[in-house]
């Protein structure tokens, strides 16, 4: 903890916390030229190739959802709680269910209480394995733990998703759509192995408990995702800037031993 204050005070980050307007609408669009391009693939059954547009909307909602935990979208919260409820029906799930979860990952990370991290001390075919009961635990612990407010946003994301799986599966017969939500539930299975596990394995004896990427082709590709040290450190930076912050933090201290995702 003491480090992390040092941090704080010592490295520049005050100024990567602010977005222009230009990045707030890019942050809010990111991810959806990825679902524009899965829905069109999927129409025409170009599945294989519809799915890894689907991967990389999720990869990019993640993004959105990420920063809209830490309200770092650059919008009001009020905006930030509805752009949750909004992905929460395009990627299923509640998404504030997950966000109470994401920020007793931070002040919890890697203890008993922890649960968004269980994963991470797992092997990684058990992380995998692990995935489809990942959803079920983050949502049981929001409603044990979540305040007033919180759990109305709750029953609300879920109560949409419930209309989207009726209207999708008994009530539509639009193929796309159904190929779209299966494509999320995967997803949303593979988050404990994908958006935890890799981030977190092996880490409990480092000083950060977490990994980080440095090479600038990975980060392109993973739209930024991969700055796992610097999120924990910094978490008030959106995504978009933890480029900059990592070259801050390699400058100030270049001993700190660097473990990367991949």
């Amino acid at each position: 903890m003491n480090s992390h204050t040092h941090l704080l005070e010592k490295v520049q980050w005050r100024d990567l916390v602010s977005l222009r307007q230009k990045d707030v609408v890019f942050e809010l669009m990111i991810s959806l030229p990825w679902l524009i391009l899965s829905f069109i693939l999927a129409y025409f059954a170009w599945y294989p190739i519809a799915l890894f547009c689907s991967f990389m909307f999720f990869l990019t909602g993640l993004r959105q959802v990420h920063n809209a935990f830490h309200f770092a979208l650059g919008v009001t919260r009020q905006q930030t709680h509805w752009s949750m409820l909004i992905l929460s029906i395009l990627m299923l799930g509640s998404m504030h269910a997950v966000q109470i979860n994401h920020l007793r990952h931070h002040q919890y990370c890697m203890q008993e209480q922890d649960v968004e991290a269980k994963s991470a001390r797992m092997k990684w075919w058990q992380a995998l394995l692990f995935g489809p009961i990942f959803p079920f635990m983050l949502h049981k612990k929001a409603f044990e733990v979540g305040t007033a407010t919180q759990k109305k946003w709750m029953r609300a994301e879920i109560l949409a998703n419930l209309v989207v799986l009726v209207l999708v599966f008994f009530v539509l017969d639009v193929t796309f759509l159904k190929y779209h939500v299966i494509a999320m539930l995967i997803g949303q299975c593979m988050t404990a192995f994908f958006a935890v596990w890799t981030v977190h394995h092996d880490t409990e004896d480092h000083i950060y408990m977490a990994r980080t990427v440095r090479n600038e082709f990975k980060r392109v590709i993973t739209y930024n995702m991969f700055y796992h040290v610097e999120h924990h450190l910094f978490p008030a930076v959106p995504t978009r800037n933890l480029h900059i912050l990592a070259k801050r933090l390699d400058a100030y201290d270049p001993n700190v031993e660097i473990r990367e995702v991949f």
